[in-house]
């Protein structure tokens, strides 16, 4: 690749254009429908220089690259070694290749590749590495509460957090910290030890009181250097204690340390292990508060709530097994991840199940996207060793305000997807 590029690439890029390079039309045109199921947009070529020419105009979140041209048989791992000497910045490569051989693998590593899949390609596998490399880097800031009476202590220490990436709000008064938690959604507590209308240690204990708050990191910071005095107050309620002056990375490390713990132990309690998607509890427990919500609001205040059954899926686990089974659970996880808007709240209702909550949606609106997804995902192909099957699902959509009460709004979704169920499957029913 010639050095000009290094020059006038650009390093913005869509976090979801994907470069599929491959020779092979039928191959290409595969790939590029089957991933383009799971909300990420293909732009093909089939020639190196059709691709060298496109990222000259702008860089993609990922490349897909064959490895063989016909150049040569390592053609695709020769152009790639010269776009990390050209580009700094450039983006993950996902090697494809017929070759199983570890000569071959050795030299995609060298040459900068993320991962590395044999064809006949598993597409559950390349969503997985596309949704780490390319969606992770998407991950929502940690977001941080610090309450010290002391703005000016309080907004350095913001500084050097936000200067790190993080969500900052700042509280100087301890009796606001309860509404500050609510509307921060926070998820660590930065307390100063001595306030005048309270100690750290008092405010601790409140908020230790409210069950919504027991796990929530709490980290003194503060200049008291007695032993004792500190342990008292991590005894109290208190996760960690910093002593001020404290060096701006230790303050960046022991917060991100400590909120990336909060986030996989929320994580372990409230979502499904398997999927990554909420977990039945907490789906209700959040369809139950946009309920709530919209029962206070006086205009747009329709809420769907899709329910989505596989179907057959235990011919599926039986004919294929159980871990072809668990790789279409998580297809269709993915895809409803991928395809729903950040606003709608997806979980794993149970077994095969899923439920979708749309807030801000009427039953209808909710029922063609459902219908629109049904479509995609029965076009998936799925692998299980050289077998290739497809799978199907039936959704049943409820709608509030014609049904005010959470459990009448999954019942009634529940009745909807039966009547798919009876009416043949592979379908979408309005209650």
């Amino acid at each position: 690749m010639q050095d000009s590029v290094k020059m006038t690439v650009q390093v913005s890029r869509s976090n979801k254009l994907i470069y599929l390079v491959d020779d092979d039309l039928m191959q290409i045109k595969m790939l590029a429908s089957q991933i383009s199921y799971f909300g990420y947009t293909i732009q093909s070529f089939v020639t190196i220089q059709e691709m060298k020419d496109a990222l000259l105009q702008a860089l993609p979140a990922a490349i897909l690259m064959d490895i063989a041209f016909p150049e040569s048989e390592m053609a695709g791992v020769d152009v790639i070694t010269g776009l990390y000497r050209s580009i700094p910045l450039h983006p993950p490569v996902f090697f494809i290749s017929g070759n199983h051989e570890m000569s071959a693998r050795i030299q995609a590593v060298r040459a900068g590749g993320d991962a590395y899949f044999v064809k006949p390609i598993n597409i559950s596998s390349v969503i997985d590495a596309l949704d780490r490399m390319v969606l992770g880097e998407d991950r929502e800031p940690y977001r941080v509460l610090i309450v010290d009476d002391s703005i000016l202590q309080a907004k350095a220490s913001g500084a050097i957090l936000r200067k790190a990436g993080m969500e900052v709000t700042i509280v100087t008064d301890p009796f606001q910290v309860e509404t500050a938690l609510e509307e921060s959604n926070a998820e660590l507590i930065l307390l100063d030890m001595y306030m005048p209308d309270c100690t750290g240690m008092e405010l601790a204990k409140v908020i230790r009181q409210t069950d919504l708050y027991l796990s929530i990191p709490i980290v003194f910071l503060s200049s008291e250097s007695d032993r004792d005095k500190q342990l008292e107050a991590v005894g109290l309620g208190g996760d960690d204690f910093l002593v001020k002056p404290i060096e701006p990375r230790h303050l960046v490390s022991a917060t991100s340390s400590r909120i990336e713990r909060y986030r996989q132990l929320r994580s372990m309690m409230y979502r499904d292990s398997l999927t990554g998607l909420l977990n039945h509890a907490t789906l209700k427990d959040r369809l139950e508060k946009e309920i709530n919500r919209a029962s206070r609001q006086s205009t747009n205040n329709d809420i769907a709530f899709a329910m989505i059954d596989l179907d057959r899926f235990k011919s599926i686990n039986d004919h294929y097994g159980h871990p072809a089974g668990d790789r279409v659970l998580k297809s269709l996880s993915q895809m409803l991840s991928r395809r729903l808007r950040t606003s709608d709240i997806v979980g794993r209702y149970g077994g095969e199940e899923f439920g979708v909550v749309f807030p801000d949606t009427t039953a209808v609106s909710a029922s063609l996207l459902m219908d629109e997804l049904r479509e995609n995902f029965s076009k998936i192909c799925h692998r299980s060793g050289d077998a290739e099957f497809s799978v199907t699902f039936s959704c049943g959509v409820a709608s509030y305000p014609q049904d005010k009460t959470l459990e009448a709004l999954c019942n009634n979704a529940d009745q909807a997807l039966y009547a798919a169920k009876r009416k043949g499957r592979n379908r979408v029913e309005v209650f």
